[in-house]
């Protein structure tokens, strides 16, 4: 493969989520195990939170990452020199085929065939498992939910369970074909036995991947949560240590990170605290008895610095992927992740995946939505996804006329047909007398009128048109 050629992923056809959503709406399995995951997280996240001033929290979570972005270009020179002071060495990819260049390049600088991964949605951005693949190394998942997909040869259909579609019964004849584990129901057996097949693994790998939380630009910490130990396993065994995340996840200090991780492991799983919290501040020590022999950190723009450019867009930057907005997402809840056939499905992914790949792309996210708003109340940040999504619909039908390098693709414009109805629409309003005559003989021939009206009247009756025009009604009250 060329140096310039783009990788082939999972790639799925975003444009084609109006099918993927029907025939999951219509999948009572999918129906169940979403609904049953999505009860248990918000009820979860809900105890959680008794007992603290949440608004208050939430506040202060918002003003931490607009403080963090308003300063992102200093405080990322400030990282990256504390992070080399700290031996760690940092690498700049401006997409996610360069990031995965960078990290194959490191690989083959170390002669690696193995690489063990931590949980990463920067990783699965760059599609970095099928590049590894492509490239001869052997990429293995050591977060349980992502090894479980991974051996599904799926994509994450959450970004906090990435396997949450799936049912206890589904992940063990899943593990039986492909692993030969015995089937069973028993949750700890299975889960003792993905342990024990991912240990050896880990003792192997050459290379560790992992992705990072917050990145203190303070002290140049390296800041990984999760629950399994794998993280700290895939940071720690191997004698290479890459971490890849985004731009945006910068933080000025430790102190900054207390109040984000009480609502990172609140919002996303209802823990007051997860079993594990990673702080990487460089390679192994002379005195050390382990640690990684090299430490690699990946910052990787892949259409950030686009939507830092835009005073309301830059919000999206906020995330910390806690995957709250999804949880309570009646439209997510329905139709799962796959549906979204992007890395980010949900709420979040309505609004960061048209910068990724582009708003002619992803032009159908924004409008799966309600706008009930659940997404911005639930938001640890206080992400304004709703007035985001607004944006994006606008745009994605207008185009970014005054800013249009600010949203990779200028919009998809109007079809043919509605804009000659809206233009129609226009010039009806524009004039009482046509407007009068139009609603006029409207109302004189109703009975004409269809009983369908597309989509919207297959769960609803369709509104009848009255006998008379309210001029007609004004009119005869002498009024």
């Amino acid at each position: 493969m060329s140096e310039t050629a783009e990788h082939t992923g999972h790639h799925i056809d975003v444009k084609e989520f109006h099918p993927r959503a029907q025939a999951a709406i219509h999948d009572p399995k999918i129906r169940k195990n979403f609904r049953s995951a999505m009860d248990g997280l918000m009820s979860k996240r809900k105890t959680a939170f008794e007992g603290w001033d949440l608004e208050t929290l939430r506040d202060l979570g918002a003003n931490v990452r607009l403080r963090a972005l308003a300063n992102l270009p200093d405080l990322l020179e400030q990282l990256e020199k504390k992070l080399i002071e700290n031996g760690i060495k940092v690498h700049w990819a401006v997409d996610g085929d360069e990031a995965c260049r960078i990290v194959r390049d490191i690989c083959k600088a170390r002669d690696a065939k193995t690489v063990i991964k931590g949980k990463s949605m920067v990783s699965e951005e760059m599609e970095l498992n099928h590049y590894l693949e492509e490239q001869g190394i052997e990429a293995l998942e050591s977060d349980l939910g992502e090894y479980i997909v991974q051996l599904a040869d799926e994509t994450p259909s959450h970004i906090i369970m990435p396997a949450i579609h799936k049912n206890t019964g589904e992940i063990s004849q899943l593990l039986h074909e492909k692993t030969g584990t015995d089937l069973s129901n028993d949750v700890e057996y299975l889960t003792a036995s993905a342990r024990l097949q991912l240990r050896e693994k880990f003792m192997n790998a050459d290379v560790g991947v992992s992705g990072v939380n917050f990145a203190v630009a303070e002290t140049g910490t390296l800041c990984l949560v999760e629950n399994e130990g794998n993280g700290r396993m895939t940071t720690t065994v191997p004698k290479c240590h890459i971490a890849v995340t985004g731009i945006e996840k910068v933080v000025p200090s430790m102190e900054d990170v207390s109040a984000l991780l009480a609502l990172l492991t609140r919002s996303a799983t209802g823990q007051h605290i997860t079993t594990y919290f990673n702080m990487i501040s460089g390679p192994r020590k002379a005195e050390e008895l382990d640690g990684p022999e090299e430490v690699h950190l990946v910052l990787v723009d892949n259409g950030r610095s686009s939507i830092y450019q835009d005073d309301e867009l830059l919000d999206t930057l906020r995330c910390i992927r806690c995957g709250a907005c999804m949880n309570h997402c009646p439209v997510y809840t329905r139709v799962g992740g796959h549906a979204y056939g992007t890395t980010y499905p949900g709420p979040i992914g309505k609004i960061l995946m048209p910068h990724l790949i582009g708003l002619d792309e992803g032009r159908h996210l924004p409008s799966a939505s309600s706008l009930c708003g659940a997404c911005g109340e639930v938001c640890p940040v206080k992400i304004p996804i709703p007035d985001l999504l607004v944006r994006l619909r606008q745009e994605s039908v207008d185009g970014d006329k005054l800013h249009p390098a600010k949203v990779r693709g200028h919009g998809a414009k109007r079809s043919s047909m509605e804009a000659m109805i809206w233009k129609g629409w226009a010039w009806m309003h524009a004039s009482p007398g046509i407007y009068r005559f139009g609603t006029g003989a409207a109302s004189k021939f109703r009975a004409l009128q269809p009983s369908k009206a597309g989509a919207w009247t297959d769960y609803r009756t369709a509104p009848k048109l009255a006998a008379k025009t309210l001029h007609q009604r004004m009119k005869e009250r002498g009024q």
